[in-house]
């Protein structure tokens, strides 16, 4: 009969219910002067905060490439800060050469592996949307969903693609009335409810591989410098 190995099958106890508004962290991904994805945000932002939500934007702009300057760079730090800071997150990425933009990428690569033994983005919720220069694309989205799996995120169901962005913004730079805003109310009351759920049940993200793995054996396996 085969016998299952020495398992530690203690889970995480839940502890208080947290009682501060859930903290959410939105990144974009262009630095033009009237850039699609961070109005795109701040109309999502303006929504969380409807919700009751807590929320930082992050400007990439001064953000060096990823490996191009140390770690304690200032907009670095900022950065790092803001991911430890967040329950959830916003992700919103111009569509370029089918692809999520090269300053929205440079973002997530500046996230280490792991602070610990975990990685500092695991647990937390996010929601993806993407805006288009032409017809509606789901490319960007779905690249999203694939960084947020790799980054052990919980990606909610829900997703947000504005094609023909400049079409739907107004000369205030707010969102006009449309099934595309109401796709955005849609992500946006989604991701509050997931997030509330997930931080008042951390037992939901643990994991049993983590539990048994020491933080200088997790540091030493995913090391690219021993490789």
């Amino acid at each position: 009969m085969t016998t299952l190995p020495n398992l530690d099958t203690t889970l995480t106890t839940p502890p208080t219910e947290p009682t501060h508004p859930p903290r959410i962290l939105l990144l974009y991904g262009s630095t033009r002067a009237r850039s699609f994805s961070r109005l795109l945000v701040e109309e999502a932002a303006r929504l969380l905060r409807h919700f009751g939500a807590d929320t930082r934007i992050f400007n990439p702009s001064g953000l060096p490439l990823p490996d191009d300057a140390p770690t304690d760079h200032p907009k670095v730090q900022e950065l790092l800060d803001l991911m430890q800071w967040s329950e959830g997150q916003v992700w919103c990425s111009p569509e370029r050469h089918g692809s999520m933009s090269a300053v929205f990428k440079a973002q997530l690569d500046w996230v280490p592996l792991a602070l610990g033994a975990v990685r500092p983005t695991q647990g937390k919720t996010l929601a993806v949307m993407q805006v288009c220069g032409g017809s509606q694309s789901f490319n960007t989205v779905n690249q999203l969903r694939v960084l947020g799996r790799w980054m052990r995120m919980f990606t909610i169901p829900n997703q947000s693609s504005v094609p023909k962005a400049f079409m739907e913004f107004d000369d205030q730079d707010r969102m006009k009335p449309s099934e595309l805003y109401d796709r955005v109310v849609d992500v946006m009351e989604e991701l509050v409810k997931f997030t509330l759920l997930l931080r008042n049940h951390p037992e939901l993200v643990d994991r049993y591989s983590e539990r048994k793995e020491s933080a200088a054996e997790l540091s030493q396996r995913v090391n690219q410098q021993s490789i």
